[in-house]
């Protein structure tokens, strides 16, 4: 009978934890599909997430704090939403892959005709001016300039780093590089584009069609999704867990940005967290916060402790998830050194259970949307995975390449946290 009761028990874990697998699954890869336009500020990508968020937030079965899931604020935001097109010897490129807008540039119609500066002009400040003004008086045959710094040292390319967007105030910019592109979100716009180029297929002396169309919003509308469950318990204390549901949208009509381990993996994860609990109530108090707009600057997250929609003090804890698509190589916590005593229990959990190859402890950073809440006297941790898929703020950075291989662990990690956290 023992023996019986043992295998049926396993069966019941082994059914669960496929299943939460599989809504991890289902939540990611729509998330990173082209129907929400990279959770961006081009045709509504971010809402579409949201709206997406509070359905399974309903189906679920936990409620809104207050009358809505929705806590709405405006920014400054600059788009790509049409034309990124850019050409050399007629060879059309293909835009994320052969070359990436600097996200704060400004439309682009035209022929760039490049002047190549090298390193050592472009640190004198005397003779960069005076290229620059023969470019500007139209006393060269050039109408742009290319910056080409590949083979420098990195303190070299430390001093150059800022160079391009002075520049920039003048003439457009084009700047070769031999590394990943990595994009960003743009919160103002530039007189003139930065492009940059692959150093492999990059042609000094040849001419650069251009096409690029942006719009900057000025007050771009967007909404951090919230969702309450509370605790049957009496004066129970308050567990908050966070992730940002939005990425970096479209760069033009052909490309956008899946963000599938930043941050639709750390989304499904939130939602996850929400159905185990509401299956299995917790003796804690638990708020979900879905945030918008991390990608533009922790913009939601930081408006949401300026407009609380739960007192801070109530908050006993925060725990926000962020890039959880993989874990071979285990998760960081950051603010671990802050919280000491929560980052010796999360390594008890984790050594008696054996979960987790490593917990890798380390400081304070201003990386995620945990950031905000700490400034404010609210405990938190930030925890990322951390393994082989080094796919960041890039194309590449799919639903197909996350393996969500230590998934059921960091569960079993946090829900053991939140259940020993009244205890503490």
């Amino acid at each position: 009978m023992r023996n019986l009761l043992t295998y049926l028990l396993f069966i019941l874990l082994y059914n669960t934890s496929f299943g939460q697998i599989a809504e991890v699954r289902r939540i990611t890869k729509s998330l990173c599909s082209p129907e929400f336009q990279g959770r961006g500020y081009v045709n509504g990508g971010d809402s579409i997430a949201a709206q997406f968020i509070a359905e399974e937030y309903k189906k679920i079965g936990v409620r809104s704090l207050k009358r809505s899931y929705f806590q709405y604020f405006s920014f400054g935001v600059n788009t790509f939403p049409r034309k990124m097109e850019m050409k050399i010897d007629e060879k059309e490129l293909i835009p994320g892959i052969h070359f990436l807008i600097d996200p704060s540039s400004k439309s682009c119609e035209t022929i760039l005709k490049p002047k190549l500066i090298s390193a050592k002009i472009a640190l004198n400040q005397e003779r960069l001016i005076a290229e620059i003004k023969e470019i500007i008086n139209k006393t060269s045959a050039y109408n742009s300039v290319v910056f080409n710094f590949g083979n420098l040292s990195v303190d070299s390319l430390k001093l150059l780093a800022s160079i391009k967007y002075e520049v920039a105030e003048f003439v457009p910019v084009i700047e070769v590089v031999n590394k990943k592109f990595m994009w960003s979100v743009g919160r103002d716009q530039l007189k003139n584009p930065i492009i940059q180029v692959q150093d492999s297929i990059f042609k000094d002396n040849k001419e650069w069609k251009v096409d690029i169309e942006s719009v900057f919003i000025e007050k771009h509308t967007s909404q951090n999704v919230i969702a309450y469950l509370p605790s049957k318990t009496k004066k129970a204390k308050t567990i908050v867990f966070t992730a940002h549901y939005d990425h970096l949208g479209r760069m033009g009509l052909s490309t956008y940005f899946p963000g599938g381990n930043d941050n639709a993996s750390g989304t499904a994860m939130l939602l996850s967290m929400a159905k185990y609990f509401k299956e299995n109530p917790s003796n804690c108090n638990l708020l979900f916060i879905a945030f918008a707009g991390e990608e533009a600057g922790l913009v939601g997250s930081e408006y949401f402790v300026n407009h609380p929609t739960m007192k801070l003090k109530k908050m006993d804890f925060l725990i926000n998830l962020d890039i959880m698509g993989s874990g071979e190589e285990g998760i960081t916590v950051v603010n671990a050194t802050n919280f000491e005593t929560e980052f010796a229990r999360l390594q008890k959990i984790n050594d008696d259970n054996q979960l987790l190859t490593q917990i890798k402890k380390r400081g304070p950073t201003k990386n995620s949307d945990h950031y905000w809440f700490t400034t404010k006297g609210v405990p938190a941790f930030f925890i990322y995975t951390q393994g082989p898929n080094k796919n960041y703020h890039d194309v590449f950075d799919t639903y197909e390449n996350l393996s969500f291989v230590e998934y059921n662990d960091i569960t079993t990690l946090l829900v053991k946290f939140v259940e020993g956290f009244d205890k503490h």
